[in-house]
């Protein structure tokens, strides 16, 4: 598991952590945001030009536009350098 820090700030607080497990095996990577109590499961055959997109419309369920933005970029960076 990786812990990777967002610095970005959601309703007066930051959000530092972003949890990152990938699991090789079942070909998949679980990314959780606790302060958002978000998490998604992305399969490996479901990383491509979408992903972002996708992540971002899921996190924005949870907290802003501004926020899911930002969020979903960073959290796209990250799992394709795993």
């Amino acid at each position: 598991m990786k812990v990777r820090k967002a610095n970005i700030i959601h309703n007066g607080e930051e959000i530092r952590n972003v949890y990152i497990y990938e699991n090789k095996k079942e070909e998949y990577i679980l990314v959780a945001v606790p302060q958002l109590e978000w998490s998604k499961i992305i399969k490996y055959e479901e990383i491509n030009d979408k992903t972002r997109e996708h992540l971002q419309n899921s996190i924005a369920k949870r907290s802003n536009e501004n926020i899911a933005i930002s969020l979903s970029s960073k959290i796209t960076q990250w799992i394709q350098e795993m």
